[in-house]
């Protein structure tokens, strides 16, 4: 059998540290365009149980010990291999039905998910776990608090694909949980598993990876869930159906494992009462529709499935994106011109001509046809080729099929709306979407469409001139926004950025004192020990700063001087600092001292003047002023190390460095804190010295 550079003509899975063709039932991969024979597939053979056990083993554990910013680096080198061996991905995913432009959202997008989960690293302390939001006081002298970490689970997340992205839907799970400290086991859908088995075996043969972090399965995986427990996650992508029947897995309630859906919706696209033919909001209405359509075939789980539009425009919509349609040519994807390519497979073809044709019952086909194609290039008898497909309801709230049933394909529907509220609620007729948008120019249509709507859709892409050019479109997930959906979408929610990552971490509140609070996160918390020594802080080096070491300034009496001159150098001359004759029915009893003119004398009082290993300033945050001060107050400052955090050298040349996060700490002559802050020195390390 002839096959294709990185791939094996017997479908492999990556078990256990080896390379396995499985056994059980034999199946055929046939080319999308051709159908030809691909590769031959094997339904089982594998020992789940024991590979579950060998991520929690070998992958958790390495993981587990890594910092965010190993982790995060580790996600970077793998994204640079993966993206040098891309030519190698485009020539297997034409053979899945994929154009270049298909191609590229799931192979160049999918690595784009490891670029940004590597850069997201940098959002994490350089420790393997993360101390979430801000500490809670419980008792009033300050000596009992609470505080939240999380830290990676001791499992492993099993990710189900559906078939549609092999590439994007393994990369995009897999950044995360890899970032998080979890290892994986990815099981794709058999008939496009030939993709994604290339580049498992280019992430397995770089290296980059610890031992365990990641295994695959490209059978049925029936009884994959059957092992596992409370520490491991579970994600799925694909249909509803077959969300619901995992989702009600035995093993999954009674080790009340964490369960992630996304599933394929009814997803829709409104175009606003003021996007009238002639608009750029009308144009790029059309323009995204038959994108939604065409692209990857309409085989995508956020493709737009309903388009709403005002009743008195239905026919320029319908004109106007036929028009659209008529330019799109079909056929095999490396045929010069080619703009949309075929479906995944004959079987999926003929499933989908008959969803269509029951649609079609109550909803008229206004373009295309079930059975005539023209195409180039390709032979519509043996590939899975079929027209875009444009229907009609007239009807939307009576005729409801169409917010019932998906044509997973080239297939939208176009139905009238009276009023935004009537169109709201038809978008909400699909019972919980990925995605919905809506094409409009009018600022007040858009915020009442989104208040309107947000319940029922886990993303609103509001579109207009003014952000078209940058606009990732309607079916486009970002790693950074969430990507889920409430009810027939699953429930469920991944990426998301710092959010993602939390799905596969166990949070846990921990209680104590300061001091051991401070201890277990390595962050300094307001009240704990302190310890200062004879050098200035700043003159150390970032490996000799110990978390909770202290400077305490001399001090120093505010005059009116003082505020007088701040004044003429800010050029702050709000009347509380300088007209004490307005302070009548104010909260002030005099003048007071500017609260940026506190946190610059600070800065005076706790800097050292003379070089050290102190680079720069990097920033200020968390600054609050919490007490007036007035002339003849005295202040002093106590400067303690809060936390730290190593920064990798971005070359050679590059000097080694950390940031390193001071609280500032200003008090009066009473001992009471007149304005905190943290601030950010860039310090450099000793081996530089």
């Amino acid at each position: 059998m002839k096959t294709t550079k990185n791939m094996s003509a017997i479908l492999q899975n990556y078990a256990m540290g080896e390379w396995t063709p499985g056994s059980g039932q034999e199946s055929q991969v046939l080319d999308a365009v051709t159908g030809e024979l691909i590769c031959t597939a094997y339904s089982g053979g594998l020992d789940f149980n024991a590979m579950m056990q060998y991520a929690r083993s070998k992958g958790n554990p390495a993981l587990r010990k890594m910092t965010f910013q190993e982790r995060g680096l580790m996600l970077k080198a793998l994204a640079l291999h993966l993206m040098s061996k891309k030519d190698d991905f485009y020539k297997l995913s034409y053979r899945t039905g994929a154009t270049r432009a298909d191609s590229w959202v799931d192979i160049e997008g999918g690595i784009g998910n490891l670029f940004a989960y590597a850069s997201l690293r940098r959002k994490f302390p350089d420790k393997p776990f993360y101390v979430e939001d801000e500490p809670i006081g419980l008792s009033k002298g300050g000596t009992f608090m609470g505080h939240h970490i999380l830290v990676p689970k001791e499992g492993v997340a099993v990710h189900i694909n559906a078939y549609n992205f092999p590439v994007w839907g393994m990369l995009e799970k897999i950044a995360v949980n890899l970032l998080a400290g979890m290892p994986a086991i990815v099981k794709p859908a058999p008939i496009t598993a030939f993709l994604t088995e290339a580049v498992v075996r280019e992430i397995i043969s770089s290296g980059i990876l610890p031992e365990g972090s990641l295994q695959l399965v490209t059978g049925t995986g029936e009884g994959i869930l059957d092992h596992v427990t409370y520490q491991d996650v579970v994600t799925f992508t694909g249909s509803a159906a077959t969300g619901r029947k995992l989702k009600a897995h035995p093993r999954l309630i009674e080790e009340s494992v964490p369960f992630t859906m996304e599933a394929d919706s009814l997803n829709s696209a409104v175009l606003g009462e003021d996007a009238v033919p002639g608009t750029p909001e009308f144009d790029l209405f059309i323009k995204e529709i038959r994108k939604e359509i065409t692209s990857k075939a309409g085989q995508k789980c956020t493709a737009i499935r309903r388009a709403i539009v005002p009743e008195n425009l239905v026919e320029d919509v319908q004109i106007a994106l036929g028009r659209e349609l008529s330019k799109t040519t079909i056929g095999n994807p490396l045929t010069e011109g080619v703009r949309m390519g075929a479906l995944v497979g004959r079987e999926q073809l003929q499933k989908l001509r008959n969803q269509i044709s029951e649609l079609a019952k109550q909803t008229p086909i206004i373009y295309g046809d079930l059975e005539k194609v023209d195409l180039l290039g390709a032979d519509p008898e043996k590939g899975a080729f079929i027209s875009p497909i444009v229907m009609l309801n007239q009807d939307p709230f009576r005729c409801t099929d169409t917010h019932e049933v998906e044509a997973f394909g080239p297939v939208a529907t176009i139905m009238p709306y009276k009023t935004l509220d009537e169109a709201i609620e038809l978008t909400k007729k699909g019972k919980g979407s990925l995605v919905s948008s809506i094409a409009t120019a009018d600022p007040k249509i858009a915020q009442d469409f989104t208040l309107g709507a947000a319940t029922h859709h886990g993303r609103i892409l509001v579109l207009n001139n003014e952000c078209a050019k940058e606009s990732t479109g309607h079916g486009s997930p970002m790693p950074m926004l969430i990507h889920g959906g409430p009810g027939r979408a699953g429930g469920g929610e991944e990426m998301g950025g710092i959010r993602g990552v939390k799905h596969f971490m166990q949070r846990v509140a921990i209680q104590g004192s300061p001091s051991m609070i401070t201890a277990v996160t390595e962050v300094y918390q307001k009240g704990a020990k302190q310890v200062e020594y004879d050098k200035h802080p700043f003159q150390r080096y970032f490996e000799e700063l110990e978390i909770g070491e202290t400077y305490t300034t001399h001090n120093h009496t505010v005059t009116e001087a003082d505020i007088v001159n701040f004044a003429n150098v800010s050029g702050d001359h709000f009347y509380a600092h300088v007209d004490a004759t307005s302070l009548e029915g104010t909260l002030f009893e005099g003048r007071v001292a500017h609260g940026y003119y506190i946190l610059s004398k600070a800065a005076g009082m706790f800097v050292h003047p003379k070089k050290g290993p102190v680079l720069l300033n990097y920033g200020l945050e968390e600054a609050r002023f919490t007490k007036p001060v007035y002339p003849g107050a005295t202040i002093g400052v106590k400067l303690t190390c809060k936390e730290k955090i190593s920064q990798e050298k971005r070359s050679e040349e590059d000097v080694a460095k950390g940031i390193v996060k001071w609280l500032v700490d200003v008090t009066d002559e009473t001992g009471e804190t007149v304005a905190i802050a943290t601030i950010m020195t860039m310090v450099k390390k000793k081996d530089q010295a």
